[in-house]
């Protein structure tokens, strides 16, 4: 299933992966208008903070001028790590949106399942799935070259 929002998601992982960044990429919507984009930096910025999802959470919220970005939804090429989801969580986003799966760190299905701890302040929707082949490719392609 192919979704433009996806679409533009793997267009930052894109250029994460020319920058030889892991090419993961991240959009936000907001009343179906992309309000910010991203893809990894942790290499450049020598910072493990620089995930694509917390650097455009960050963008939508200075567009929003708004730590609470109820209304928007993320579209992110890689499954969300635990730091990820816990930005996302907090932040109060509606829905994400995810390209595959990650069996090493994912914290939405496939480690921590975040929907099982119970108590926390905000739930989003997850969806799955969206562009899997291509979103598993560009990383598969990305880990292949460094080995």
């Amino acid at each position: 299933m192919k979704n433009e929002f996806m679409m533009q998601a793997y267009k930052e992982a894109l250029k994460a992966f020319k920058k030889d960044e892991v090419p993961i990429g991240c959009v936000i919507v907001k009343d179906n208008e992309i309000i910010a984009r991203a893809h990894n930096r942790k290499v450049r910025k020598n910072c493990a903070l620089f995930h694509a999802e917390i650097e455009c959470i960050n963008k939508a919220c200075k567009k929003l001028d708004n730590w609470n970005l109820k209304g928007c939804d993320l579209y992110v090429t890689l499954e969300p790590c635990m730091m990820c989801t816990g930005a996302i969580v907090n932040s109060r986003i509606d829905r994400i949106f995810y390209g595959c799966k990650d069996p090493k760190g994912g914290a939405l299905v496939s480690n921590i399942r975040f929907k099982r701890i119970k108590g926390l302040n905000h739930y989003p929707e997850i969806k799955g799935g969206l562009m899997e082949e291509e979103c598993s490719k560009i990383l598969k392609d990305f880990f292949k070259n460094k080995r």
